[in-house]
């Protein structure tokens, strides 16, 4: 049996959601969906499980898709755990993936606000009749994002 379901949203906690939100928005023309998010007492604590807990940040709307189409959330949190190394082969949520025009424009793009390459380029032939040419990439905080064009 499963659940009625519609993806919302997936959550990205930030060191600085207000300088990450801003190389998302610049760099993938994400858009602000208002209100920014100020959260702090007793409900935000329950939920989280933190005591003394604030937690701010927005969302933001994904390329290509509609008005109430699924977001990215981007908080910072205080106080903030301590930050541990994000490895493409980690188990647990891996990364976030762009469809791109050019992946070798976007990836300098990304570069020069701030991101990191991972690996090369490169195009595998995913059947007969289509192939992907992808890198992996990140954000300026080390999240993983994976850029991607098809053909």
């Amino acid at each position: 049996m499963s659940i009625k379901a519609k993806y919302v949203h997936t959550n990205l906690i930030a060191e600085d959601w207000k300088k990450l939100a801003f190389f998302y928005k610049e760099v993938f023309a994400c858009k602000v969906v208002p209100p920014e998010r100020n959260f702090k007492g007793k409900d935000i604590e329950a939920g989280t499980g933190i005591k003394n807990v604030h937690l701010q940040g927005v969302h933001l709307q994904l390329p290509g898709y509609e008005e109430k189409g699924p977001t990215l959330e981007i908080f910072s949190y205080s106080p903030q755990a301590e930050k541990r190394q994000k490895e493409i082969n980690k188990p647990g949520f891996g990364h976030i993936a762009f469809q791109v025009d050019n992946v070798e424009k976007a990836k300098e793009i990304v570069l020069s606000y701030g991101g990191k390459e991972i690996g090369d380029i490169v195009t595998l032939q995913v059947n007969p009749d289509s192939e992907v040419t992808w890198c992996y990439v990140t954000d300026p905080e080390d999240n993983i994002i994976e850029l991607q064009t098809w053909s």
